[in-house]
């Protein structure tokens, strides 16, 4: 086993947590902020805009059993990776499409996964390649949101089912459980 773990900001991280966490090899996922300049930030300052920091989600998984490259693919195949500062009704720089590599493999991977990806896309991709930059876990309630709240959210029950069904049509061979669509 070789540990290994990615940074991903696609938009709300209630929504990219959801995609990532019944997948084989993934052992954990942690939302939380990245790539912004102000330290310890709390989730309304980083809403605000001003922080600098993206919602993102920080998975640790097993690359015996899952890659970072299929990782990419998934990301890439359950967010709009076109739309700069947003993600549906979500807008600002906190909902940016980015990647936080954690080496240079990763940062070639990256922009290789972005040069897959954009046969699948009409529009120019324009998710950012960021430096790795300091993690912040966001508050003990946005942890597994989906699982628990997030079943009740307007917003989530919006916005969550459809990406969970890109995975399972395209992914399918790699969720733990059909449970997890």
């Amino acid at each position: 086993m070789a540990e290994q773990v990615a940074t991903l900001a696609g938009g709300c991280f209630w929504c990219t947590e959801a995609v990532f966490k019944d997948l084989i090899g993934v052992s954990s996922v942690e939302s939380g902020y990245t790539g912004g300049h102000v330290a310890n930030p709390t989730y309304k300052e980083v809403c605000g805009g001003d922080t600098g920091h993206a919602e993102a989600i920080r998975v640790t998984f097993d690359d015996s059993l899952v890659s970072f490259d299929d990782l990419l693919d998934m990301f890439f195949a359950t967010h709009d990776p076109t739309q700069l500062n947003r993600q549906g009704n979500d807008v600002g720089t906190q909902y940016r499409s980015a990647i936080f590599p954690h080496s240079p493999e990763q940062e070639e991977a990256a922009r290789r996964a972005i040069e897959r990806a954009q046969a699948d896309w009409p529009a120019p991709i324009v998710t950012a390649i960021e430096p790795l930059a300091e993690w912040y876990p966001a508050e003990d309630y946005h942890q597994d949101y989906w699982e628990g709240e997030g079943r009740r959210n307007p917003y989530c029950l919006a916005v969550i089912p459809p990406k969970l069904q890109k995975l399972r049509k395209s992914f399918a061979a790699r969720l733990k459980s059909e449970a997890a669509a």
